[in-house]
């Protein structure tokens, strides 16, 4: 790239080159260039003024759902009756942009509307999850939630992560910030994905059959995987047994991930060294349950990526997938309906 930008510009800037009238230079042409008229957008449930901007700065109109909208913007979570009143008797919807990166409660939604290109926040929201994963990991070995419960002077506690083997589940976009953010720490990373193309900066890649082997070296799990039927209570009783007692347990993903009867016996027990969880099952995680009082454990209430933090992330999502749309270009952060992510 640095070669041909070196040439450009001594071509550019010479008052005795080569005339290149006559020559067979094909101008570039940009592949977003629009090729129909702007798209009409529909934001929902309530417009927001970044939401409004993105749309105008991706070429497309903000105007109330109708007959004519192409796209359809969610600002916030609304349940899937709701999206399906939206785009129900409107086949000129050709796009629906959900608001979170986790879609599961969207499934049936988006299998009944298979004409709709459905995108999500997969890989918008990176940077606070993964930011978020590595607080929890340091404060969970550290011993932060001793120290923030007790009441008075105790003996000195913690582990660290430098060089410790770390295991993270899930290979999209937080899960390779996650794996970004650990290279300041530990060489000693294995990603587990859906199939076995290396993730570049792990040291071992290996599919959902090899997790077994994986959990029994680990020090350090981080579940930052998509919930699909496949992935329901991944981290089980049998699989919390393969790891290590002096193993902490991270998930930033989704509260089912986890049987939670099983980690809190297994907590209860000694058998994990702990656990931190910004997502539960159920979710709340209701007041008086064992895990708030389980010293090992830090619960935090799935604040891994605030409103605040999201709005801007949302909106340059947004925006480009309006360019995208205008132009019949492939969307960013499209859904894989059968997946489920």
């Amino acid at each position: 790239m640095a070669k041909h930008a070196d040439s450009e510009s001594s071509f550019a800037g010479s008052s005795s080159g080569p005339s290149v009238a006559g020559s067979n230079t094909v101008p570039s042409v940009d592949p977003f260039t629009p090729t129909a008229p702007a798209p009409s957008i529909a934001i929902l449930p309530a417009s927001t003024s970044e939401l409004v901007a993105a749309v105008a700065e991706g070429g497309g109109i903000v105007e109330a759902l109708s007959d004519s909208t192409s796209g359809v913007v969610l600002a916030d979570v609304v349940g899937p009756e709701a999206v399906e009143r939206a785009v129900k008797g409107r086949p000129g919807i050709r796009w629906v942009q959900l608001p979170l990166a986790g879609v599961d409660q969207y499934d049936d939604l988006m299998r009944a509307h298979r004409n709709i290109s459905w995108t999500s926040g997969k890989g918008a929201f990176r940077q606070p999850v993964g930011e978020f994963a590595l607080t929890l990991t340091l404060s969970l070995m550290r011993g932060i939630p001793v120290f923030a419960r007790a009441g008075t002077w105790g003996p000195p506690q913690g582990t660290s992560l430098h060089n410790r083997h770390v295991v993270v589940v899930g290979a999209g976009g937080v899960g390779q910030e996650i794996l970004r953010l650990l290279r300041a720490f530990t060489e000693h990373v294995t990603v587990v994905r859906a199939h076995d193309h290396p993730v570049a900066g792990a040291e071992r890649t290996v599919t959902d059959a090899g997790l077994d082997d994986a959990l029994k070296t680990a020090d350090v799990v981080i579940l930052a995987a998509a919930m699909t039927e496949g992935t329901r209570h991944l981290m089980d009783a049998r699989r919390l047994a393969r790891m290590k007692d002096h193993a902490f347990l991270i998930n930033v993903a989704r509260g089912p991930l986890v049987d939670t009867d099983a980690l809190t016996q297994a907590l209860a027990e000694g058998k994990l060294a702990g656990a931190a969880l910004d997502v539960t099952d159920p979710q709340p995680l209701p007041d008086g349950h064992p895990l708030w009082s389980e010293p090992r454990a830090l619960i935090t209430p799935h604040t891994a990526e605030t409103p605040e933090m999201v709005a801007p992330l949302l909106a340059g999502r947004v925006r480009d997938n309006v360019r995208r749309l205008a132009a019949g270009q492939p969307l960013d952060g499209l859904v894989d309906v059968d997946a489920g992510y």
